[in-house]
């Protein structure tokens, strides 16, 4: 029974039923939801970027961004993905042959260490189990056997396994061996605190399709003053990602390039939505979704991979009864009937693990609708599930952070 101006039914055991209409929502550690607010505002007119109508809404994302980072020094916004942002890091701070040490806790990780050796630096990597987070006991020791290492390299938060470093005794490290700390917090910043003054982080990222919420396309990072010397005396080519040029025209409130102006409207509103929550209560939110998330998983079973688990996204071993392929089956079951959308594991740990995030434009409504249709999906594909029990894991966990 289908035709102009008629709802589509199909049958199923003699009976008529209306198919479901299917939102999808993204619980993916980025790109993650975007608020109606900032949705508007990719649909204004695009104002040209070399006039004071831009420069006026630049100097708004400048200042809320300084806000987010928690430092007076300037923060930067790149049109490019948080990766960009980790090169332009590598080609601004070092010259070939310098060395650095890289934090490898996974996935990108990884991608400090490609990154570097692409530029020519010799890399000392500490390779960390995957789901636990470094040992500041470890990074004392590599630093003291690399002492011509100009910095450490490191992720806030490693998205691959969901493992939190401890960026303040990584940092304190750096400072009393006197080299550089270079902090990914791509999917970090505006979920923990990381005061980057206040701590003395050298470079901070991020990225917009994270916390922020906005789409793919920015790139934001903030270099001390102690990290603009060692850019001085850098002696790596590059152009597009030339930090010191694009410093000189954001101080003018422009950029050395076509910025993606559509994505800094947005980002403006969306900073300000950041703004008005406040920064505490921005972290508290975070940690009771995360308590939420592992709360529910627990409640269905379900074991949790990282042994330093971040506030950023929960991740949890698949049953111990399911195959590889189960494993990837849950997340694409979740997808394509439930339009619940989470990712699985990278690499090694395809099939074994799912990634549920829980940052950004998300609430704990978000967090037990993606609980109820993880619930569904397991019970589907042979897991023993009481349904509701991980659905009222999260609203107990809510209710007894919000007391």
């Amino acid at each position: 029974m289908t035709g102009a101006g008629k709802k589509e039914v199909h049958r199923r055991g003699g009976l008529w039923y209306l198919r479901p209409m299917k939102k999808i929502r993204l619980l993916t550690p980025g790109p993650t939801a975007i608020p109606e607010s900032v949705l508007s505002k990719f649909a204004e007119p695009v104002i040209h970027h070399r006039t004071s109508l831009f420069e006026a809404r630049f100097k708004k994302l400048q200042d809320h961004l300084g806000w987010l980072f928690q430092t007076r020094e300037p923060v930067l916004t790149l049109t490019a993905t948080g990766s960009g942002a980790m090169e332009a890091a590598v080609a601004n701070l070092f010259s070939p042959a310098d060395e650095v040490l890289v934090l490898n806790l996974g996935k990108f990780g990884e991608r400090w260490t490609k990154l570097a050796k692409t530029y020519g630096l010799t890399v000392h990597e500490l390779v960390v189990d995957r789901g636990s987070a470094a040992d500041p006991a470890e990074v004392k020791r590599l630093l003291t056997a690399h002492p011509a290492a100009k910095a450490v390299l490191f992720q806030a938060s490693e998205t691959s396994t969901g493992a939190l470093n401890p960026v303040k005794a990584i940092v304190d490290l750096c400072r009393e061996h006197g080299v550089l700390s270079v902090c990914d917090g791509i999917t970090a910043v505006g979920i923990l605190d990381l005061p980057m003054d206040d701590w003395g982080i050298d470079v901070l990222i991020t990225g917009s399709q994270k916390a922020l919420m906005l789409p793919p396309g920015l790139a934001f990072i903030a270099l001390s003053a102690r990290a603009w010397q060692a850019v001085a005396v850098s002696k790596s080519p590059r152009f597009y990602f030339d930090l010191t040029r694009e410093k000189k025209m954001q101080e003018k409130q422009q950029t050395a390039w076509t910025p993606a102006i559509s994505l800094i409207e947005g980002g403006v509103e969306s900073l300000g939505l950041l703004r008005e929550e406040g920064l505490q209560t921005l972290f508290a939110r975070h940690e009771v979704l995360a308590k939420c998330t592992r709360e529910a998983a627990s409640a269905l079973g379900l074991e949790l991979f990282s042994k330093a688990p971040s506030p950023v996204l929960t991740t949890v071993r698949v049953p111990a009864t399911f195959s590889v392929d189960q494993g990837k089956a849950i997340q694409k079951l979740m997808q394509e009937k439930y339009g619940v959308i989470i990712m699985g594991g990278q690499d090694e740990l395809q099939g074994k693990i799912l990634r549920l995030s829980h940052f950004g434009y998300c609430d704990v409504f978000d967090v037990a609708t993606g609980i109820g249709a993880l619930e569904l999906a397991l019970q589907e594909l042979g897991h023993s599930v009481e349904f509701g029990k991980g659905v009222g894991a999260v609203l107990k966990a809510y209710r007894e952070s919000s007391r």
